[in-house]
């Protein structure tokens, strides 16, 4: 059976980040609950090292090598992860300029998990009114829960959403898990199967 291939990207700047952290939080208890039952390929683009080549594909409309490679990572993907750090009440200007340079019919029908990261718990709204409304323009199917993480959810046992971080990741992950799952499955004639059934498989 072909690996499902599941691809995190993450729009820290900073190495190490607090993005990347949990970018790979989200991506391993994805795996986890797509593991035994099926092989996961796991893929983490880091947007920092394709910051300049971002910026030149805006200019010229030109991928470069390794920006080419990482859109196709992520429209390949049976399920993507993406994060990013929160300024001024919304995404990153890198993280936005990434999924611009995308074709916006590229992402229709595909499983989408957004998180983000920020130093206080007032931006975590942006998740809802900045990162949601992207993604469901690029017509993603986009996983109920989305996580954030302000600075005092790390290490605590509960964070700034009143549960602790370990517990929105597993069951966000667990969603998207699903919709990956569901999204495997096709009618005779080869459809994608309908927008309805995919959230019905989450069984929330």
């Amino acid at each position: 059976m072909t690996a499902l291939k599941l691809v995190a990207v993450s729009a820290g700047l900073g190495k190490p980040s607090s993005t990347r952290l949990l970018a790979d939080r989200l991506t391993e208890a994805t795996r986890k609950h797509l593991e035994p039952e099926r092989q996961v390929e796991v893929r983490v683009i880091e947007l920092r090292d394709l910051a300049r080549d971002i910026a030149n594909n805006m200019v010229t409309g030109f991928p470069s090598p390794a920006l080419d490679e990482a859109i196709e990572a992520v429209t390949g993907a049976g399920g993507v992860i993406a994060v990013t750090p929160i300024f001024t009440a919304s995404y990153s200007g890198l993280f936005k300029s990434f999924f611009d340079v995308i074709d916006h019919t590229a992402l229709a029908g595909k499983p989408v998990l957004v998180g983000a990261t920020g130093g206080t718990a007032r931006h975590s709204l942006a998740l809802e009114h900045a990162l949601r409304p992207m993604f469901a323009y690029l017509r993603a199917v986009v996983a109920p829960t989305a996580v954030y993480a302000a600075s005092e959810d790390w290490g605590t046992s509960a964070g700034s959403q009143g549960e602790d971080l370990a517990t929105r990741v597993t069951r966000a992950a667990g969603e998207l898990a699903g919709l990956m799952r569901h999204g495997q499955a096709t009618t005779g004639a080869g459809e994608a199967v309908p927008f309805e059934e995919r959230l019905a498989a989450l069984r929330l």
